[in-house]
């Protein structure tokens, strides 16, 4: 019997892979935490990275109990998580990064890089459905918690070293590269929204699906 399904095990880490985008999270860390000592950013991508993989473990357990619970749909919370990430977009296109970082009593690991930066809704819902797809299989399972882990090292060796990415760019290419992020993420973000309200649109027979 096999313990592990490759082919299931490639497709949930590519696509977490590309909705988290590890490597594109880096110029966003260097901004929040441009103000961390070496030690402090390391434990800021550790904590990051926990609470990321905590959210998105909590939803594939309890996911939909949750969501029929509160009688909220998945296209609901796309709609927010693009709402979100459209805000932190924003603020790193204005410049305000720093601010974020240095806000009191925010911590920067929680919000937004542990939530919704890693462990969006786009995240949340994938992994719901590959929770589906698993048909209750023990490979498919086993497949699906190795992909996870294999996604959260990904995450933190990305932020771990971005210190070394920091001095290779130096200040103004990272200014340069946050600011295309901010592009990036916004992008994601509305496109998030956008599929949110052609899900609506679609449940409620406006649009064919």
């Amino acid at each position: 019997m096999n313990l592990v399904d490759f082919s299931f095990l490639t497709g949930v880490f590519v696509t977490l892979f590309v909705i988290i985008d590890p490597p594109g999270t880096v110029p966003i860390f260097l901004s929040l935490t441009s103000t961390f000592t070496a030690k402090q950013r390391s434990r800021a991508a550790l904590v990051a990275v926990g609470v990321a993989v905590l959210i998105i473990s909590v939803f594939a357990l309890f996911g939909q109990f949750i969501l029929d619970y509160m009688h909220i749909s998945l296209p609901a919370l796309q709609f927010s998580g693009g709402l979100l990430l459209l805000i932190v977009a924003l603020q790193l296109l204005a410049g305000k990064e720093d601010e974020m970082g240095a806000s009191e009593g925010v911590n920067v690991a929680l919000v937004p890089l542990g939530t919704p930066l890693l462990g969006g809704p786009g995240a949340i819902v994938a992994v719901m459905l590959f929770v589906q797809q698993t048909g209750g299989e023990a490979a498919r399972i086993g497949s699906l918690v190795l992909a996870m882990v294999l996604l959260a090292a990904t995450m933190y060796l990305a932020m771990r070293f971005a210190g070394v990415i920091a001095r290779v760019l130096g200040d103004g290419g990272v200014t340069l590269v946050t600011r295309i992020s901010g592009v990036l993420l916004a992008a994601i973000s509305t496109q998030m929204i956008f599929d949110a309200v052609r899900a609506f649109l679609t449940e409620w027979g406006i649009v064919a699906g």
